[in-house]
Order: structure tokens, then C-alpha cells, then sequence
């Protein structure tokens, strides 16, 4: 994930370069339930309105709690399906709060509602993310259900209005680009916290859907619009937060940007990116799926490491007997083509692997959806 604010207000206001705090443990996204009240086109885990078989009982779920609070995983990030239909969704998130963990949502936003509000800013989510994928009937499209713009909309204000942090999570594709400055617009007229702006990844009903991806100069003209919205809101004192993630690029880009428009701060950008390290997938970012198979991360649904109910999640992550994870664990990763040409791996850290093992069958080619030109690759 690269937090494009975070970055900008280093462009206006420099801090000094720290040495580099490694996460404790990694991120662990959790696909609670595979149950969903909605059939998204882009869906990664094509989720459905069903029951699915063997899914993860509660006592079974914070047993794995257990593990993951003794590796150290700082922050647990509920989703689905959707997580709200999950029985003890609740009960789950009280006790996760009560060990400790930083604990995000995310949801639809359809079903949060006057009935249940109490109850989720009871828990105190550090953050709700909702997923919209434009305004009114494109959001509907896409989410293939009449008036789920509305209803979303609706539950992120819920949440504002609660005082929890609340955000919108936006992927782009060619079908959705013409409603995004709209989406921007949207933060303003509805006093959002949070901008998360995803880029097509092939995993699930995505993958199916990937000749919707957005054309690379339309996903750069995206970014110039995102790059300048954050640059005015960080002027104006808004205090918002705008990410982008699954294109680690964006982050490659973004420095060229800063080299046009504030050259004397590309140095000091470039040393802060490096920081980052890019693509985190196997490493500081985990996915468990509904079943208990663990992934490196939330697009791999194809690729198991191993399962929770027999073998520990904090034994399973550092096994690296897997080419894949001992691949993404390794530092340069053994990135070919384009992607092991590239002058700024130790920025981007070969983007998104999944979209190259879909289209090469090679989880080390380079990365179909880079956008970079060649000139923009090189020293």
C-alpha cells in the first residue's frame, strides 16, 4: 500500500531520515465468512448469498487469535464476503479488541445501518473501509444490485456521524475512470477520513474481468488528478488520508512527479521511498481465507501455503519451503524481464506478482500492469 499523503506532506514539510522500524509481524487480512449480500464484478474471493461449507468456526477463529497476538501480528483487518453477516461478527471483533489488536472493517457499507450502528461503533474499529466503484448507477453496475450506492453511501455518513473513521475504497477500471472525479468530489461533499484507490488485480471475478483494467495512460492521468487533489488538500489543512495499492508503480510515479513540479525535494523523496520498500506481499502482509488457508496475500486465492487447522499461521509464514514465499521473502526478489531491469526495484519491489504468474505463468515476469514507460524505468 503506498500512502500517497503521507508521502506529500514530506514534499511540503520534510522530517528527517530515521533508521527503518520493521513491522513486528505482518498485516493479516482475514476473509472471515465468503458469504455476501452482493456479486461484484471485480470480487477476488467470488463470493455469492450462500452458506459455504467448512468455513472457520468461532472457537477455531480465536484460537488462530491466539497465535497471531503471540507472533506479534500488529493489526487484524476483518473482511469477506462480507464480515457483517458473519453470526458473531461482534463477538469476534470485541474479543480481538480486548487483545490488543489495531482492528479494521472492511464491508460493502450496505449493510450498516441505523439497527447496528450502536453496535459497531460500540467495538471501535480503528477504521471502516466501504468499497464504491463510482457514483449512482455505475456503483450499482458494477455491484450488480439496485440502490447499493445509496445504501453504501449511507454507511459510511453512519459511521462519520459515530465518530469512526471512515473511508472509500475505489478500484479502478476503463467502466468506472469517468465517474473518479466525481469520487474525489464525493470526499468533499461528504467529509470522508479516507481514500483508498485500488488497481485492477487478476484474482477472482477480477481476474475474468482484467480486459476492463484501466488503459495505462488513463491509470496516468488518474494519478496526475489524485496527485494534484492530495496536494490541495494537504495545502488547505484537510486532514485526509489517500492511499493507493496493488500498483506499486504508483509510488515509482509519484517520485517522477516530484521531480517536475519539486525538484529540490526528489532526493529526500526517493530516500523516504526506498524506506518503504514497495510490494509487501509474503512478507508484512498475510491473508487468510474463510476455509483457513493462509496466502500471501488476499489475490493468491489459488496459491495455499498451508491451513490453520493444521499446522500454526505463525509456522506456515516463516516456512519459506515454498518457492513462492521464499521468492517474495527474498531481497531483491529474483524479478526478470522488464521488472528485473528496472532501475527502481528497491522502491516498487517488483510490483504485483500475482498479475504476472496469471498472464506468464511465471510469478517472477514482469508485471502487466506496470505503466511505466521505458524512460521512466532507468537511472
Amino acid at each position: 500500500m503506498f500512502r500517497l499523503s503521507q508521502y506529500m506532506r514530506e514534499v511540503l514539510q520534510p522530517t528527517p531520515i530515521k533508521p527503518i522500524r520493521k513491522p513486528s509481524g505482518p498485516v493479516v487480512i482475514w476473509n472471515l465468512i465468503r458469504r455476501c449480500n452482493l456479486t461484484c464484478k471485480h470480487c477476488y474471493t467470488t463470493s455469492a448469498d450462500i452458506d459455504f461449507p467448512g468455513e472457520l468456526t468461532t472457537p477455531e477463529i480465536y484460537q488462530v487469535m491466539d497465535d497471531l497476538k503471540g507472533f506479534k501480528v500488529p493489526v487484524l483487518i476483518l473482511s469477506g464476503g462480507e464480515p457483517l453477516l458473519h453470526p458473531d461478527i461482534f463477538e469476534i471483533s470485541q474479543h480481538a479488541k480486548e487483545m490488543g489488536f489495531y482492528l479494521a472493517l472492511s464491508s460493502n457499507g450496505t449493510l450498516i445501518t441505523e439497527k447496528n450502528i450502536k453496535q459497531i461503533a460500540d467495538i471501535n474499529y480503528q477504521y471502516v473501509g466501504v468499497s464504491l466503484d463510482g457514483i449512482g448507477e455505475t456503483h450499482d453496475k458494477f455491484r450488480q444490485k439496485k440502490g447499493s450506492f445509496s445504501d453504501s453511501v449511507k454507511g459510511i455518513g453512519l459511521c462519520r456521524d459515530n465518530g469512526i473513521k471512515a473511508g472509500i475504497r475505489y478500484t479502478l477500471t476503463k467502466d468506472n475512470v469517468h465517474d473518479f472525479p466525481a469520487m474525489l468530489k464525493l470526499m468533499d461533499d461528504e467529509n470522508i477520513d479516507k481514500f483508498y484507490l485500488s488497481h485492477l488485480n487478476y484474482g477472482g471475478r477480477g481476474n475474468k474481468n482484467r480486459k476492463s483494467d484501466a488503459e495505462f495512460q488513463m491509470t496516468r492521468d488518474v494519478m496526475d488528478q489524485l496527485f494534484e487533489q492530495c496536494l490541495q488538500w494537504e495545502k488547505q489543512g484537510e486532514e485526509r488520508e489517500i492511499v493507493t495499492g496493488n500498483n506499486d508503480a504508483d509510488a515509482v510515479y509519484f517520485l517522477h512527479w516530484v521531480k517536475r513540479n519539486f525538484p529540490d525535494s526528489a532526493k529526500h523523496i526517493q530516500a523516504k521511498l526506498q524506506q518503504w520498500g514497495g510490494n509487501a506481499s509474503g512478507v508484512n502482509v498475510a491473508n487468510i481465507d474463510n476455509l483457513g488457508n493462509v496466502h500471501p496475500d488476499t489475490f493468491w486465492w489459488n496459491h495455499n501455503l498451508g491451513n490453520v487447522k493444521d499446522r500454526a499461521f505463525s509456522e506456515i509464514w516463516q516456512d519459506i519451503s515454498d518457492p513462492l514465499m521464499a521468492g517474495l521473502k527474498q531481497s531483491p526478489r529474483p524479478l526478470q524481464g522488464r521488472c528485473g531491469d528496472c532501475h527502481y526495484q528497491a522502491i516498487c519491489n517488483g510490483n504485483t506478482r500475482v498479475r504476472a504468474q496469471q498472464i506468464f505463468d511465471n510469478p517472477w515476469a514482469e508485471d502487466p500492469g506496470c505503466y511505466l514507460d521505458a524512460s521512466e524505468i532507468v537511472k
